[in-house]
């Protein structure tokens, strides 16, 4: 049987949804974001509407227009692959966990790279920020952080903290966050924190060995490391084109490369809704 005879629709189909579905959980930062799908063009302008401010008004007088500041926020999308050459679908039946490998090496590239574009914009604003380039991350920084957001006007719905793997090392070390009579706690089950001071805590691998994918920045000659805690609001994602793959084979490699595509953007939607969080990544 020829190789282009051997890849069936039905095999180009499943490969797909095992991709998707492996996407859905690749991705840390997606969720903790406002989206915005189906995005025609290289960029998306997220609007920002500034405060009103209710005013009196006389019986049968005219109202007067709060004139309500609106900006324009753009986030410029790019568009990434994720490809691989493989002989797997050489076979009429393929393996199922080596699809299964495949697919999940595909969408965590993608998840990570979505992950990227979102922590991109967040190390290229000007926030406020609350914590110790030289000191480990503490309970009070992050309650710190939830007060300066309530300080700004941010609601308590749909906060998150983004930290690594010492920032939770950390927090599992405080006295203030393992005891139940400080907090409630949601879970601490197999050394993950869940929620602490309203914030749903994520914890990201360190990913400094991949090209461009570094995760949370840790300064190469200070080691402080740069997290963050905002609202869903405050931070958007721009998606042209949602994950999807190709499966193509190419003679000259008598393999087929698989091909994972993502076109997005993310950018600050409001400053005021994000704080930095600094704390020693070694101490």
């Amino acid at each position: 049987m020829s190789n282009t005879l051997g890849l069936t629709a039905v095999a180009v189909t499943e490969f797909d949804s095992m991709v998707k579905h492996a996407f859905q959980n690749a991705s840390l930062l997606r969720d903790t974001v406002t989206v915005r799908n189906n995005v025609v063009g290289d960029t998306y302008k997220f609007r920002a509407m500034g405060k009103g401010l209710a005013n009196q008004k006389a019986t049968s007088a005219d109202v007067d227009p709060m004139d309500v500041a609106h900006s324009v926020i753009s986030a410029t999308l790019s568009n990434w692959n994720a490809p691989e050459y493989t002989d797997i679908f050489d076979q009429a039946q393929v393996n199922f966990d080596e699809k299964q490998e495949l697919a999940t090496t595909i969408a965590g590239a993608l998840g990570r790279r979505l992950d990227q574009l979102v922590i991109a914009q967040l190390d290229a604003a000007t926030l406020s920020s609350v914590g110790t380039d030289t000191t480990a991350l503490s309970v009070d920084d992050i309650v710190s952080a939830k007060i300066k957001l309530v300080e700004n006007g941010v609601g308590a719905g749909d906060l998150f903290t983004v930290i690594n793997a010492k920032g939770l090392s950390d927090l599992l070390g405080a006295e203030k966050i393992t005891s139940s009579d400080y907090a409630n706690v949601k879970a601490l089950v197999n050394g993950e924190v869940d929620t602490f001071a309203g914030f749903k805590v994520i914890v990201m691998e360190d990913r400094s060995g991949a090209a461009g994918e570094g995760g949370l920045a840790v300064d190469g000659s200070t080691n402080a490391v740069k997290a963050y805690a905002y609202s869903r609001e405050a931070v958007g994602l721009a998606i042209g084109i949602d994950m999807k793959t190709s499966i193509d084979y190419v003679p000259q490699k008598t393999s087929f490369l698989c091909n994972g595509m993502l076109k997005a953007g993310a950018a600050v939607r409001d400053t005021a809704g994000v704080v930095r969080i600094g704390y020693d990544n070694v101490v």
